[in-house]
């Protein structure tokens, strides 16, 4: 009997972090008697008199939004960091270690209305939101203290989304975070030793194979990584090197928002449902160096595994061992790459 990746448990690499996953896709096989989520509402009004983030409403704290017709950006009012904590550091004999940690959180409203989500948005209203994470992308690199700025969203309340008005976040922090500390070391590293980014090299493989594309336009791939932990898990990568989002040209971010849009309405029509996910871009450390290895990139986690109601655990084996997968990567990319561009609910 051949090993087959379609048919016998593996291990793939994750090229970016160095971990491995378990994938065992004869377990797709299994009856699921496990817990089964209920579907959220998704009637939500264009405008909600009571949604903190809505325009000209009133936030938990008590600051009141202005009645904003574009994306919109402000300081988290129960931020993560914050920057006037003092430096400091613990350390008991190398046991019990502990440093301060400053930064800024902001929310970044995608549109004034309460009820669309990137896949019902317009290209170039998503081109707007671009427009703003650069704009604050460039805000806050020029704090010399901040050293890592991280953008993403939280999508449903199936990943602890707090409010369904349709917002993402921006953490900007003093240190390097865990993740972008791993991928730069793997990115770094090739970088040195083949002159080349490990991205750019590993989507020339991928453009080659055409297993795990999901969509492509002439500036970007998103696709199903070879090494994907999570059942529909895709990553965004841009054609083009470079080390972050305020670089893209015009016509780059019009394919950024295309892309965004695509992938978020496939999705959507996977189930039928707003789909949930936490998504965000991985770029290079700002004040800290030079990073030429850097290549752009955005994550997908979505916990979904079976239907709208089934979700993934990371759970037992996965939490004390190693991430493991039952659904082939190459099967995935192949659910996703079938489905309808546009959002189902167009023709509904």
């Amino acid at each position: 009997m051949n090993f087959n990746l379609n048919e016998h448990a593996h291990t793939r690499l994750n090229i970016l972090t160095g971990e491995w996953v378990l994938v065992s896709p004869h377990r797709m096989k299994r009856p699921w008697q496990g817990k089964v989520e209920s579907l959220p509402p998704d009637n939500r009004p264009a405008y909600d008199p009571k949604c903190y983030l809505c325009p000209g409403n009133t936030r938990a704290d008590g600051s009141v939004n202005p009645n904003y017709s574009e994306p919109y950006s402000f300081v988290n009012d129960f931020s993560a960091l914050l920057p006037d904590t003092p430096a400091g550091s613990f350390d008991d004999d190398g046991l019990l270690v502990a440093k301060s940690e400053s930064g800024i959180c902001k929310v970044i409203c995608f549109t004034p209305r309460h009820d669309l989500t990137l896949p019902q948005m317009g290209v170039h209203d998503i081109n707007k939101v671009v427009d703003l994470w650069q704009n604050e992308f460039t805000e806050l690199s020029s704090k010399p203290n901040i050293k890592y700025i991280q953008i993403f969203e939280n999508k449903g309340d199936i990943m602890g989304c707090s409010n369904p008005h349709p917002h993402g976040q921006i953490w900007a922090s003093s240190d390097i975070p865990l993740e972008i500390h791993k991928e730069t070391i793997r990115q770094e590293e090739y970088y040195s030793n083949n002159g080349i980014s490990l991205l750019s090299a590993y989507l020339k493989k991928e453009l080659q194979l055409q297993e795990r594309l999901v969509f492509e336009n002439d500036h970007f791939v998103a696709l199903v990584p070879f090494w994907a932990v999570w059942p529909y898990e895709t990553m965004i990568v841009s054609k083009r090197q470079v080390q972050y989002v305020t670089e893209f040209t015009a016509d780059e971010k019009i394919a950024l928002s295309e892309t965004l849009k695509t992938l978020t309405a496939k999705y959507d029509n996977l189930f039928k449902v707003s789909f949930p996910y936490s998504a965000g871009m991985h770029q290079a450390p700002v004040n800290s160096g030079q990073h030429e290895g850097w290549h752009w990139h955005m994550h997908f986690y979505p916990p979904l595994l079976r239907s709208a109601t089934v979700k993934k655990f990371m759970v037992g084996y996965e939490m004390l061992a190693n991430p493991q997968r039952d659904i082939t990567a190459e099967r995935v990319a192949a659910q996703l790459r079938d489905l309808p561009n546009e959002h189902f609910s167009i023709n509904s």
